[in-house]
């Protein structure tokens, strides 16, 4: 199987991962390169971008917080669990477009635990790596928090153990800056 290239846009709820997916689909289109973008937001009902797979397909955020009794935060660590449990789920989807030789860029939630203290998406990307998925993460976060000095800190510290969490190469994106 060929090396799969791609990344993983985490950040914290509002950042504007999914505009940012969106924008690199577009640009790499634009390129003329193959590009693949994967929905693991399992809360994200409104995407932008085309969405080539969708984790909505394997678990639904709405049944499990029914099912459940859990709040949005609760059902999204569940289905990122449930995921990681059926990881094999998703590789099937991505094989041929990696064998397309596509970028597979992944769009995940915005809660900050899923990146800095619960298990779940670190072992997901560990198990992508040992599938020979080259990734690097791209962390989005709002350029206002850099105009307060304790935001800025508390979003420094955040970055930070999300990179020693994912170990994968890290690139911070400001957004909004306008």
């Amino acid at each position: 199987m060929p090396v799969a290239f791609g990344q993983l846009v985490c950040g914290p709820p509002g950042a504007g991962k999914t505009t940012f997916c969106h924008g690199m689909q577009q640009f790499l289109t634009a390129l003329g390169r193959k590009v693949a973008v994967v929905n693991v937001d399992p809360a994200n009902d409104h995407l932008p971008y085309e969405c080539t797979v969708d984790t909505r397909d394997l678990v639904d955020l709405g049944e499990v917080m029914e099912r459940y009794q859990l709040g949005p935060n609760g059902g999204t660590l569940f289905c990122l669990e449930y995921l990681e449990k059926n990881l094999d789920w998703l590789v099937e989807r991505l094989e041929p477009l990696v064998a397309e030789g596509r970028y597979i860029i992944f769009d995940f939630p915005g809660q900050v635990e899923l990146f800095t203290n619960h298990p779940a998406t670190a072992n997901i990307v560990a198990r992508l790596g040992k599938l020979d998925y080259r990734l690097c993460a791209v962390h989005l976060v709002d350029a206002h928090y850099c105009s307060d000095a304790a935001k800025f800190m508390s979003v420094l510290l955040v970055s930070l153990t999300t990179m020693l969490k994912l170990e994968l190469p890290h690139v911070n994106v400001l957004s909004k800056v306008d």
